[in-house]
């Protein structure tokens, strides 16, 4: 221990007195380090945020949109998912389609969503057409999302008779158009008409890197409303239904995918989802960015053990006399070895350090400045830094042999 203790204090006093060069040694290992680190802290944390979305929305939720189905691999991951996600995509479904849902065995609840383009003003104010994003729908969405107005109330098809003009917006929306919280009352112009505000929604989780929409930055309008201002041409991007039983979901969805496809001539030209399946977009966008920066993270380790190499080879060489000494003085090949393996690990252990103080420092930045919720991972942590210890080993072992394998006479004659 005590020998152990010897070496690593050399091993300390050698950076001490090669600041610069030492932490330029480390940085391929502080950047693999840091870089791990917090892509899996980040991938945790909308994993979470997807697992709480799917809550707030309901795990019986139904979603029909164009594009085909994704396909499953043998252990039943999803992959090749070719859905059509977002109101700026081109599928489009039709009022038949949400009429074969609705009548569909074992569907409670079916509503569209129609997308409809134009400037959102307020006086001088304006927002352009991509936020908010102005979706047409019908009364039923508002039980569908378990009540989702936190002031006013969401339209109902006898107020749409009586003033078919009226609108309820998301918080971001209220926010960025009306300057304030609470604009029950107040209205809004959309392509040559006056809206009025009925209701506000309540905050919906929201999750990074997801393609669907974000209800916050929305404005529903009656879908009978929507047909007139685009003259019967409002493109249904999205189907919403809920089975009547929610803990018979599989059939629902089953049947759904059956009428519609009977619908369709047989054709497969939707896609019926669960919200786990609706939401793996994301996990897909996941598992790309987890490869890339697992792959540049390698690189970074390998240029790393490298520049650890290359720098211990320097300081071997800078550090015969002293080496031949040790040995005049009786010091053993293994003695030497272990001196300069110590350096390697003390390198590679500080570097991993480093890295991990940093991806802590960039989480909490991405915390409070960003929609991330980065969930740390103390495993990967560890994995981490083990990787980075291996690192030191592999990569030290060829200058500590070195340096073990020198002729003492030969050491001491070095200047």
């Amino acid at each position: 221990m005590s020998v152990l203790r010897g070496n690593v204090k050399m091993a300390a006093a050698s950076m001490r007195n090669t600041k610069w060069r030492s932490f330029l040694t480390m940085l391929g290992i502080i950047i693999g380090v840091a870089s791990v680190v917090t892509v899996v802290s980040i991938g945790e944390g909308i994993k979470h945020q997807i697992d709480g979305q799917i809550d707030q929305l309901g795990r019986d939720l139904i979603t029909v949109r164009p594009g085909l189905p994704p396909q499953h691999t043998n252990n039943g991951a999803i992959e090749n998912i070719k859905v059509i996600l977002g109101p700026g995509s081109g599928g489009t479904l039709s009022e038949q389609d949400v009429a074969t849902v609705a009548k569909t065995e074992g569907i409670g609840l079916a509503v569209p969503l129609s997308t409809v383009q134009g400037e959102v003003s307020v006086g001088e104010r304006k927002l352009a057409s991509q936020s908010p994003i102005v979706l047409g729908t019908t009364s039923e969405l508002a039980s569908m999302l378990h009540g989702p107005v936190e002031h006013g109330s969401f339209f109902d098809e006898m107020g749409i008779r009586e003033e078919p003009n009226v609108a309820v917006i998301g918080l971001n929306v209220a926010r960025n158009l009306f300057q304030q919280s609470v604009p029950v009352g107040r209205s809004f112009e959309f392509l040559g008409q006056q809206f009025i505000v009925q209701g506000v929604l309540k905050q919906f989780d929201t999750t990074p890197l997801s393609l669907a929409t974000d209800f916050n930055d929305t404005i529903f309008i009656p879908y009978s409303t929507a047909q007139k201002l685009t003259g019967n041409n409002a493109r249904i991007y999205q189907i919403l239904a809920k089975p009547a039983d929610a803990s018979q979901l599989d059939s629902a969805v089953a049947n759904t995918n059956a009428s519609l496809k009977s619908a369709h001539q047989g054709q497969q030209q939707f896609s019926v989802l669960r919200q786990d399946e609706s939401l793996a977009v994301t996990n897909t966008i996941l598992d790309l960015l987890t490869k890339l920066t697992t792959g540049i993270a390698a690189i970074s380790l390998l240029v790393g053990g490298i520049g650890i190499m290359n720098i211990m080879l320097v300081s071997v060489a800078e550090r015969m006399h002293e080496i031949g000494i040790r040995k005049a003085l009786g010091a053993n090949n293994r003695q030497i070895m272990m001196q300069f393996m110590a350096e390697a690990l003390v390198l590679s252990a500080c570097g991993a350090f480093i890295g991990i103080l940093l991806s802590l420092l960039l989480n909490f930045i991405l915390h409070i400045s960003t929609t991330f919720s980065p969930i740390l991972n103390w495993q990967v942590m560890a994995g981490a830094a083990l990787v980075s210890l291996l690192v030191g080993v592999i990569f030290g072992t060829a200058p500590a042999i070195k340096a073990a394998r020198k002729d003492p006479i030969d050491a001491l004659r070095n200047e």
